[in-house]
């Protein structure tokens, strides 16, 4: 009895020390490549402040990422870096966003970095949408080109806030016809003395969305009659097949158009 009291010191002490290296073990499994892809990944972690709230498990070639960062942006990065390492089959993104900022605001300054996102470069043929829930940001709407759907989803991941990012952006696709109505339908709107007011600011044209032939205008207007008068101008050009007018009057919403 005395002999086994004594030696459970000595069992005690074997237990404090194998038991958190089991600990710690329990985070990489038993592929074969586990022990090594868990080392890249916590190094490659660690090589970046922004990374550094970031903690990585592995098994069985697939890696588990928890924690926090600032931005959404950099749990999009940590993922795609650690999915590049060597021998990993796949990555599951748990990682947190812990910048927070409430709906409204988030939306409106979404809104506004929007407006002015590639300006000079057809915005007016763009019809961007954002919803904010809870920090999660959908993105919808009808952009003409690959370009413009990118720059908007990038901006959007780079917001102080965003906590997931839904792309349901649609690109249109590539018609030099219909690249052509978009120029003919912009003129004639634009070409009317009434509408060129709508010109002077680059964040509030009439929105030209084009796609097989078929015309959306979306935007706001001052008034009744300038709706009219972009609507007529757009079904006066040659090769329109139809005109949808999504044209808001200023201080009506958009249930009541």
């Amino acid at each position: 009895m005395n002999r086994i009291f004594r030696a459970c010191p000595v069992f005690l002490l074997f237990l404090c020390f194998v038991l958190p290296l089991s600990a710690q073990r329990s985070s990489v499994g038993s592929g074969r490549d586990d022990e090594q892809i868990q080392q890249d990944a916590t190094k490659l972690l660690q090589s970046k402040d922004k990374w550094k709230g970031i903690t990585a498990s592995t098994d069985d070639a697939m890696v588990t990422l928890k924690g926090a960062v600032n931005l959404y942006i950099d749990k999009l990065d940590a993922g795609k870096k650690v999915s590049k390492i060597s021998h990993v089959d796949g990555v599951r993104n748990h990682v947190q966003v812990q910048s927070s900022v409430p709906d409204p605001e988030l939306q409106q300054k979404l809104s506004d970095k929007l407006a002015y996102d590639r300006v000079g470069y057809g915005i007016a043929f763009n019809n961007l949408t954002l919803k904010v829930q809870n920090g999660e940001v959908t993105v919808g709407g009808d952009v003409h080109d690959y370009a413009s759907r990118d720059s908007a989803l990038a901006l959007v991941e780079t917001t102080p806030g965003v906590k997931d990012v839904i792309d349901e952006v649609n690109v249109l696709p590539t018609s030099s016809f219909d690249d052509d109505l978009r120029i003919r339908v912009a003129r004639a709107i634009y070409g009317d003395p009434a509408m060129q007011k709508y010109r002077i600011n680059p964040v509030k044209p009439i929105r030209i969305i084009v796609g097989s032939g078929n015309v959306t205008l979306e935007g706001v207007v001052d008034s009744a009659l300038d709706k009219q008068i972009a609507e007529t101008r757009a079904r006066s050009v040659p090769n329109v097949f139809n005109v949808k007018d999504n044209l808001v009057i200023a201080g009506q919403t958009a249930a009541a158009k």
